[in-house]
C-alpha cells in the first residue's frame, strides 16, 4: 500500500510580484538604486537565487566571483564595464575568479544564480 504525501507541503511558492524588494547591501553598504528579492539558498549555502533590480542610472560595485554567477535578463538592459550590453532574454555566465561591474542606463531586472561561493567586492 502506498502512502499519499501531500505534495503542497513539499513546495515553496513565492509570488514575486507581491513581494517587496529590499535594499541591496551585500558589500557592507547600500547600492543606490539597486534592490533585490532573495528567493532560495543564501550567501552561506552552495547555491543562491535572487531577483535583482537596477533603477535607471544605478550600478554595481566592482566585484570578483568566488564561484559562478549566472543571470537571466528579464527586462531592460545591463551594460558591463567592458561595454557588453545584456538585454532581456540573454543568459550570462561568469566563471569563478572573473571580475566586473555593471550599470543600467534605463533600469533592468534579472534572475541571478550564484553557485559555489558568493561575490566579493574589490
Amino acid at each position: 500500500m502506498s502512502r499519499h504525501v501531500d505534495q503542497s507541503s513539499l513546495r515553496n511558492l513565492i509570488q514575486t510580484a507581491k513581494q517587496p524588494f529590499l535594499p541591496y547591501e551585500r558589500y557592507g553598504s547600500k547600492l543606490a538604486g539597486v534592490e533585490w528579492l532573495p528567493l532560495s539558498g543564501g550567501k552561506d549555502m552552495e547555491k543562491e537565487v535572487y531577483l535583482i533590480r537596477f533603477a535607471p542610472g544605478s550600478r554595481s560595485h566592482p566585484h570578483i566571483h568566488q564561484g559562478t554567477e549566472e543571470f537571466l535578463m528579464l527586462e531592460g538592459e545591463l551594460t558591463d564595464d567592458d561595454g557588453t550590453v545584456f538585454q532581456a532574454g540573454d543568459f550570462v555566465r561568469f566563471e569563478p575568479n572573473s571580475e566586473h561591474s555593471s550599470f543600467s542606463e534605463n533600469g533592468c531586472t534579472a534572475l541571478v544564480i550564484l553557485s559555489g561561493g558568493t561575490n566579493k567586492a574589490l
